[in-house]
């Protein structure tokens, strides 16, 4: 019970210190006083948390400053480049770096063309370890003031140990890919899924910004969900929460690449879209179906409806689950094709149980190609905050 007892009060320091954290980031500068007001926390825990941060070299004493009335209250601010990490992002033809300061803005972006899965995992840690120490060299980043490498893969990651067990996109399998990171750069690195690096860089800087409980559906080349409470990532029991494309919606429906059949993914991820599309007019890609709904070609509005309408029923099935107050949606037929967000609202408006119609918003990402890059180097920023 002890146990138990000692873990719930570190969580909630933690969760104390990020908020504090956000505040000083969001309004500097501000005094003491007023994060006691803005937090409800007591003017001691305020100033022991303040104190840690202080003692991090994360946040300094500035300019004295005065209501009008009373003494000067010391202000409190932030080191924008007190520290710095890299965000790596590993897509399926892409891989993206970014080097982030403390303030959380990205100072550089490199994109660097590669297709994992047809090369072997060494491969892929060479070409990431190489550009980063590429990338240190080359910006001039002072390396006593860089905390980590921050890397969002797609697939069942074991974030704690920093293996990827599964990646279908990658090919990989059990492969300790924050080890071999920090072998060939010497930099602390950490690994985590790419939908929940994504859901944490929404709330930290995106559409979720004031959100309590957000959840992000991603739609494109697959579909996958990702949700969080209060700043922190909903992971479940293995890290594996979020796997909306293997939901079943019709036990004799299409057969999956997991084996089983009516997958949520085999009707509303782009190759389930092509495929059905192709079986009336041969298309190559699907910007060409939505060309033909805004044409009025029958057909394709038809299938663009129904893939809305399954979407549609996923939000419905998320929301009866967690009650958030935010939907957001990625991926590349949102960031693509925005015109699937108004359908996507429309037939919410008739397939979500009604005690939650209107209770929570339906978002398109803000942060689109980027938001992957900016948690991943957001997240080795919260684990150093967090460390003391």
């Amino acid at each position: 019970m002890k146990k138990i007892v000692k873990h719930d009060q570190d969580v909630i320091r933690q969760h104390n210190k990020q908020m504090i954290l956000d505040i000083i980031k969001e309004k500097r500068p501000i005094s003491r006083a007023e994060i006691t007001k803005i937090t409800k926390l007591s003017p001691t825990s305020v100033g022991r948390i303040v104190g840690e941060l202080c003692e991090q070299g994360l946040v300094r004493e500035t300019e004295l400053s005065s209501g009008g009335v009373g003494r000067k209250a010391i202000m409190l601010d932030i080191d924008p480049q007190a520290v710095f990490s890299i965000g790596v992002d590993i897509g399926k033809k892409i891989v993206r770096f970014g080097v982030m300061e403390f303030s959380g803005k990205l100072l550089y972006e490199l994109p660097v063309g590669h297709t994992a899965i047809e090369t072997e995992a060494d491969r892929t840690i060479d070409l990431i370890a190489d550009t980063i120490n590429r990338l240190v060299k080359e910006q001039g980043l002072d390396r006593s003031k860089l905390i980590g490498i921050g890397i969002g893969v797609p697939g069942v990651i074991d974030h704690e140990r920093g293996v990827v067990q599964y990646s279908s996109t990658l090919g990989w399998r059990n492969v300790p890919l924050a080890a071999q990171i920090k072998e060939r750069t010497g930099i602390d690195t950490v690994t985590d899924n790419d939908l929940k690096v994504k859901i944490l860089a929404e709330y930290l800087c995106g559409s979720a910004r004031g959100s309590k409980k957000t959840a992000l559906i991603e739609l494109g080349t697959g579909v996958g969900s990702s949700l969080i409470i209060d700043g922190e990532i909903f992971r479940g029991g293995s890290n594996s929460a979020g796997e909306l494309g293997h939901t079943t919606l019709d036990p004799n429906g299409n057969l999956c690449e997991c084996g089983k059949r009516g997958c949520l993914q085999t009707y509303i991820d782009e190759s389930a879209i092509l495929h059905e599309a192709n079986r009336i007019v041969e298309i190559g890609d699907i910007g060409q179906l939505f060309e033909a709904a805004r044409s009025d070609e029958s057909w394709a509005k038809e299938i663009i409806s129904r893939t809305s309408l399954y979407i549609g029923i996923a939000i419905n099935n998320i929301v009866c689950m967690y009650n958030p107050d935010a939907v957001i949606l990625s991926g590349n037929m949102v960031e693509n094709y925005s015109d699937i967000v108004s359908l996507i609202e429309e037939q919410c408006a008739q397939v979500v149980w009604e005690p939650f119609r209107g209770g929570f918003k339906i978002l398109a990402s803000d942060l689109k190609e980027r938001s992957i890059v900016i948690g991943a180097a957001s997240l080795v920023l919260n684990n150093y905050v967090n460390q003391s």
